[in-house]
């Protein structure tokens, strides 16, 4: 069935809004991305390394209107710094974040377990969130064919250097900092389970060999949105993509999980 071919049975699932970050290092061989691997009994990609990400929550608009920023876009920024430092402990803020990576940890856990909201936390300590250190990098809309879907928006952002990253230790059970090409290759010996949506994201870091580099490409790339219909045949599923889009390709044919 092509994803553009629609069932009866059930009612179109609305998609929610998420945001997703892509945390850049410059590593000795070439950029680096942080990491997740999802606990396996979470229903949408369990198991899967994928980028930090979540989705959007009714607090992200209140902490980004009392920044000065309304209407989505502001307000996935504000998810996107929100769920950076829920999955990788990693304050993106525009004064220095305690480099203490056990007392930031004990932050994480107090956010995750919402027994203190976001915003709080970051007034209580004298921080004020950098949703300027975001830089918009895609967009991607589940097929409506899909039970679960996200109309999710991508963003680049450097790690502090003096940040060590951590995961959360629930939905994440492990974490690392790689490049963009081995965890494709990894992916390919059936060391890491990706989605399509991680896999094409990797395949487009790739191409380049800074953060500088890739920074210089999102700055000159338009984002458009992507709504991905494919077609199934025997060597897999084949997807189309609009060639503005950035990704280098119109077409690409996957056999990962169509999470996305």
């Amino acid at each position: 069935m092509s994803d553009t071919t629609l069932t009866t049975e059930r009612p179109i699932a609305e998609p929610k809004l998420a945001a997703t970050v892509l945390l850049l290092r410059d590593g000795v061989a070439g950029p680096e991305v942080f990491m997740v691997v999802r606990h396996g009994d979470i229903a949408f990609a369990g198991g899967a390394l994928v980028f930090p990400g979540g989705r959007l929550d009714p607090a992200d608009r209140v902490l980004a209107e009392a920044h000065g920023l309304e209407g989505d876009a502001g307000a996935l920024r504000f998810a996107a710094l929100r769920e950076t430092f829920e999955e990788s402990a990693i304050l993106l803020t525009r004064e220095a974040a305690p480099a203490d990576v056990a007392l930031r940890r004990g932050w994480q856990s107090a956010v995750c377990a919402e027994t203190i909201g976001f915003g709080t936390l970051l007034a209580e300590q004298g921080l004020s969130p950098a949703p300027e250190a975001l830089v918009h990098f895609a967009h991607w809309i589940t097929p409506p064919s899909r039970p679960k879907r996200f109309d999710t928006h991508f963003f680049l952002a450097v790690a502090p250097a003096a940040q060590e990253a951590a995961h959360d230790g629930g939905e994440a059970v492990d974490s690392l900092w790689i490049s963009p090409r081995v965890a494709l290759t990894e992916a390919d010996a059936g060391r890491h389970k990706l989605v399509v949506a991680t896999r094409l994201n990797l395949m487009r870091l790739a191409r380049f060999d800074s953060v500088a580099a890739i920074l210089a490409h999102a700055a000159a790339t338009p984002v458009v949105t992507i709504r991905p219909r494919s077609t199934e045949t025997p060597e897999g599923r084949l997807m189309h993509f609009p060639i503005e889009a950035g990704y280098g390709l119109e077409t690409y044919l996957s056999n990962d999980p169509a999470a996305m």
